[in-house]
């Protein structure tokens, strides 16, 4: 008798190769899904709630219906402030962080790939900027500046931000230089601005896409301390500009939580969204580094088992000590294989 009984539908090829490649990047999810989250709050937001600048409304009014978030000393919604804070922080950090890799990648890609005085003079600019703290900086420059928009600050923040960018990839780029493909183009008589952006920049977009998170990182940190210290741009709502008001307010003496609590928390969280992507970057730029987790939980199951790491450690060492030197010569120890070691550890 035939089974007659129709298989089971299998998964959608599309639906299984998404969850495939999703599984094992739980910190890119999550980074993902708080940035989306962040970034809708800070697009409907403000439509949805009200004139950020009304003082109409009590003083000083704790969370309650109608007012989520509670109001300020002048009658200003928090809810509709942090909606409209959220733009303008957010607007800051992508305009300074595509404005650090624009000069990073002048700096950096630019200097790393030309030889002779090009390279001198890029590295000399670069060097310099990089021993000048950037905090006194901007304070310095912002100080002199009467009139800071929103554009102007973040312009600010950028061209102080790209330095060590720069060192990274200008490093990574003398790397690529000397390359069989690219050391080809050369000899087919490519000019270089094509050789930079077909053969050289594709290599980069992980690294470049790191770097930028980071400078947006830094940015929205860095306009914070600014407007913390009351040199923040003027006359426009960030999550900076609400710290120093509630500062400025007496929020911490007069126990009103609701007013700084929300922008610090939104600082906190757009930071460790960023983070979490960017280290997610990193271990699909270096494989290595996705070892690392799993070979920590191996040695701690193998403790938990009571087994001894650090005897299984020297019984290896005394082994690379006394075994045979290879066929050229080479010292035993140094023909120690790092992943192979590791292997045994996670066995």
């Amino acid at each position: 008798m035939t089974d007659t009984t129709a298989p089971a539908p299998s998964r959608p090829a599309t639906r299984r190769s998404v969850r495939d490649r999703l599984r094992g990047r739980g910190k890119l999810v999550v980074g993902l899904v708080i940035v989306a989250a962040i970034v809708l709050f800070a697009i409907v937001g403000p439509m949805l709630t009200q004139d950020p600048r009304d003082s109409d409304n009590p003083a000083m009014l704790p969370p309650q219906p109608g007012h989520w978030l509670g109001t300020t000393s002048l009658g200003y919604d928090v809810l509709a402030q942090l909606a409209e804070g959220s733009r303008g922080s957010l607007l800051v950090g992508v305009v300074a962080g595509l404005l650090a890799i624009v000069l990073s990648l002048i700096f950096g890609v630019v200097a790393g790939y030309s030889r002779g005085w090009t390279d001198e003079g890029l590295s000399l600019v670069t060097n310099v900027m990089l021993v000048i703290p950037g905090l006194p900086l901007m304070i310095v420059v912002s100080s002199y500046l009467s009139v800071r928009s929103l554009l102007v600050v973040a312009l600010i923040l950028g061209a102080t931000a790209w330095p060590g960018a720069a060192v990274v990839l200008r490093l990574q780029s003398r790397s690529l230089r000397n390359r069989d493909y690219v050391s080809a183009a050369r000899v087919a008589g490519e000019k270089t601005p094509r050789i930079l952006m077909v053969e050289i920049l594709p290599n980069l977009l992980p690294l470049l896409t790191a770097q930028f998170l980071f400078a947006v990182v830094l940015a929205i940190l860095g306009e914070a301390g600014l407007s913390y210290l009351g040199l923040g741009p003027n006359g426009s709502i960030t999550w900076g500009t609400m710290l120093n008001e509630a500062q400025g307010g007496g929020a911490l003496t007069r126990g009103a939580w609701w007013w700084f609590v929300p922008p610090g928390l939104m600082i906190a969280l757009l930071g460790c969204a960023l983070s979490l992507v960017n280290f997610s970057i990193d271990e699909i730029v270096n494989p290595k580094l996705r070892s690392v987790p799993a070979a920590a939980r191996s040695v701690r199951r193998a403790r938990a088992a009571g087994k001894d790491i650090t005897a299984l450690d020297e019984a290896d060492e005394r082994a690379a000590d006394t075994g045979p030197a290879g066929p050229d010569g080479a010292d035993a120890e140094a023909s120690v294989d790092p992943d192979s070691e590791k292997e045994r550890v996670q066995a």
